[in-house]
């Protein structure tokens, strides 16, 4: 039986996991679209 403290622990590594991998890929995203200005191509 899953009881409330795991469930609450699930839930909040869930958004943290969620938050860094969206943090990486909007920093990822912006170096990107930045770089793309200075292409000759």
């Amino acid at each position: 039986m899953i009881d409330g403290a795991f469930l609450s622990h699930a839930i909040a590594w869930l958004i943290g996991a969620m938050t860094v991998c969206a943090t990486v890929f909007s920093i990822g995203a912006l170096f990107s679209l930045g770089r793309s200005g200075y292409r000759k191509d």
